[in-house]
């Protein structure tokens, strides 16, 4: 076993003895003072016979020499370090462990070759204070007012932010709630954020609004009830896709929608069809033809509105347009709802049996709705002091990274790098391999990152040179404390070329 890698090493590197076998952590600013046999506060790292050691291996992750392709898993057991081809493998953050204060190089450096070009990967486990993460609901559903405080255990985890088309969007964690507020509010906020990046299920309130569980890859559970449907688009839009479709079959309909409710005689596809007026005027305020704003209040009800009773969004209907026997479909934006009338001699709005024809059409709409879901995407601020663990002269890192000459990953996910100053990034959730995410009770999350670049650039940049280990002396001198997976397919591989 290498020097370099060995546990010993580990220990070394990341604690120091106190004498009577105490050895006091230096992973985070809590400093725990671990005596033997036992755990510091994170339970990540344990004292075992005077050696600070991690609870959890070291994660590299394998393909198979097709590009991309599933690899065979490995025996649960120790693994000897001779299956792995090391130009297969990709060492992650996962499980090596931070190298708090981040003056110290990172914990693995290394160095490998691939496509003929010497390249390093900085592996570390950064502690974000500033991190969350943004969650989008595919529902139509009111969840809550635009700014509302977002509620786990009572204490406010974060708020609702803008809507995007079809989905509501939570902004949770951050610095203030983490540590900017009290005590029980910044566990809280820490034991949510770990949850939904594990991909378990958290309950949230939203003050004003309605109940929600959110499950990263699950659909959302609204005040009790699962969501089905993501809307195929607003009333207007919905409109305009099956307004075609409907000609000849309905002499009106209503799209309801919280957003833009639709007309389809008014609208300009009813226009350009030569659907003729019907007099029905639905209420809130007129936009352009056809479509309408705020025909009611936001809620769970038809199209992310309150209404409950179609009929109630009709605010007239004008005798001298309208006639006996007009036909009139209302539906909502995901076709779950749908009522089917003709006026009556008195023109009111008589419920009847909906025509096989027109029930296509509403089914087409449902048929047309991608499955509601949450996706959750974790953010955090790599711009501070872990880039000292990668470089001497950080700021060469920052810019490094914003040309797009170094590859950032987080547990071999790929991330998103947010323009702008600092190295502010973002990555799926479902795409970090499984138990990526740990915490420290200061409190912050704990992520894998990893920064891949030439060799030459990594000299030029001022980097940990001397510390550089070749990635096949690594995954020896490591031996039971590496576990390896499988490479996650639909992620890139970190070493390939642009």
């Amino acid at each position: 076993m290498s020097d370099r890698v060995s546990a010993q090493a580990r220990s070394e590197k990341f604690g120091q003895s106190e004498g009577e076998g105490i050895i006091r952590c230096d992973a985070c600013p809590v400093l725990c003072r671990i005596r033997p046999g036992r755990a510091g506060a994170c339970s990540r790292y344990a004292n075992e016979d005077g050696r600070l050691v991690r609870t959890d291996p070291a994660l590299a992750l394998a393909r198979t020499v097709e590009s991309g392709g599933p690899v065979v898993a490995f025996a649960d057991g120790a693994w000897d370090g001779k299956v792995l081809d090391p130009s297969r493998a990709f060492v992650t953050g996962v499980g090596a462990g931070t190298t708090y204060p981040d003056y110290k190089p990172a914990p693995f450096i290394v160095g490998a070759t691939h496509d003929g070009v010497d390249t390093v990967t900085v592996v570390t486990e950064g502690i974000f204070s500033y991190c969350g993460v943004k969650v989008k609901i595919d529902t139509d559903r009111h969840l809550g007012p635009e700014a509302a405080p977002v509620r786990a255990k009572g204490e406010q985890v974060g708020h609702v932010t803008t809507a995007e088309y079809g989905s509501q969007m939570l902004s949770l964690g951050g610095v203030r709630h983490l540590t900017g507020g009290n005590k029980k509010e910044g566990n809280v906020t820490c034991e949510t954020l770990l949850a939904l990046c594990a991909a378990e299920p958290v309950t949230l309130t939203i003050d004003g609004g309605h109940e929600v569980v959110v499950q990263a890859g699950r659909a959302p559970i609204v005040d009790g009830t699962p969501e089905r449907r993501m809307r195929v688009g607003c009333g207007s839009a919905t409109v305009g896709i099956f307004a075609q479709q409907w000609l000849g079959h309905a002499d009106e309909v209503i799209v309801v929608d919280d957003h833009i409710t639709g007309v389809l005689s008014e609208h300009q596809a009813g226009k350009v069809l030569g659907m003729k007026p019907t007099g029905i005027r639905v209420r809130g305020r007129r936009s352009t033809p056809g479509r309408y704003f705020q025909v009611a209040q936001p809620g769970l009800g038809w199209g992310g509105t309150d209404i409950t009773d179609p009929l109630a969004v009709i605010e007239s209907i004008d005798a001298k347009v309208a006639w006996p026997g007009l036909r009139l479909l209302m539906t909502s934006t995901t076709g779950e709802d749908a009522l089917w009338c003709v006026l009556d001699a008195a023109l009111r709005p008589v419920p009847a049996e909906m025509p096989a024809a027109v029930r296509a059409v509403v089914e087409r709409i449902g048929e047309n709705c991608e499955p509601s879901l949450c996706t959750v995407l974790f953010m955090a601020g790599a711009g501070g002091s872990l880039r000292a663990g990668v470089t001497e002269n950080p700021v060469l890192l920052t810019r490094a990274v914003a040309a797009g000459e170094v590859r950032v990953t987080m547990g071999g996910a790929p991330a998103y790098l947010w323009p702008g100053g600092g190295i502010t990034v973002m990555a799926d959730v479902l795409r970090f391999p499984g138990n990526a995410f740990g915490y420290v009770p200061t409190p912050a999350l704990v992520a894998p990152i990893e920064f891949t670049l030439p060799r030459a650039l990594y000299a030029k940049l001022g980097g940990h040179m001397d510390e550089i280990v070749p990635v096949e002396e690594l995954l020896r001198g490591l031996g039971d404390q590496l576990r390896v997976e499988g490479w996650i397919p639909g992620n890139p591989w970190p070493f390939a070329r642009p």
